[in-house]
């Protein structure tokens, strides 16, 4: 970042040569004010936005390690091997235990001779 000549302090401290057909004086005055009260919010603004830039960066960071640390506690998350068929082969013997003998049993033929005809 570039560096300030100025400081607020050294705006306020200036002093003009006067002349004999000279600005006028209250009138530049009042104008150096108002330079310095900008000048004092920028340099507010900047600090505020350097904290926060630090604390955002932190917070990535912080982000950042949660989200290596989830991937490594997770070994069955996508890409670790696990494919769709390991996947349905659970849930086919989930399905086994849970319903039992229930699957063994049941029909699920139709029989097309008692259908009706239109």
């Amino acid at each position: 970042m570039a560096e300030r000549n100025l400081t607020a302090k050294d705006i306020l401290q200036k002093e003009f040569n006067k002349s004999v057909r000279g600005y006028n004086t209250a009138e530049v005055d009042e104008y150096l004010d108002s330079i310095i009260r900008d000048y004092d919010s920028f340099q507010k603004d900047v600090v505020y936005l350097k904290n926060e830039n630090e604390r955002l960066i932190s917070k990535v960071d912080e982000l950042t390690k949660q989200l290596a640390l989830a991937k490594k506690s997770t070994p069955n998350s996508p890409g670790s091997g696990v494919t769709n068929f390991d996947i349905l082969k659970r849930l086919s013997n989930l399905e086994k235990h849970v319903f039992g003998s229930k699957i063994d049993n049941t029909d699920n033929t139709i029989d097309y001779s008692k259908a009706t005809k239109y």
